[in-house]
């Protein structure tokens, strides 16, 4: 009965431990693709291919949902 509630207890800890790393590896990417955005909106305002005005809200709300996602990421990596 030991084995069993032990062999049940560390499937529980990898599990969890596996989806903390999932989250944070989702989280990352996450913040990487804001950052990404906001350069492909750079190139673009310097190319010319995008309203300087308009860009610039894009990139206003891009650096917005940046600092969401570091605040979230900090609060929940930071255990």
């Amino acid at each position: 009965m030991k084995k069993i509630i032990l062999a049940v207890g560390a499937l529980g800890v990898m599990s969890f431990t596996t989806n903390q790393i999932l989250h944070t590896y989702q989280l990352s990417e996450a913040i990487n693709n804001v950052q990404d955005m906001k350069e492909w909106m750079e190139e673009d305002i310097y190319n010319s291919r995008l309203d300087e005005s308009v860009g610039s809200d894009y990139i206003d709300v891009l650096n917005e949902t940046e600092d969401l996602l570091i605040d979230f990421y900090n609060v929940n990596t930071n255990k």
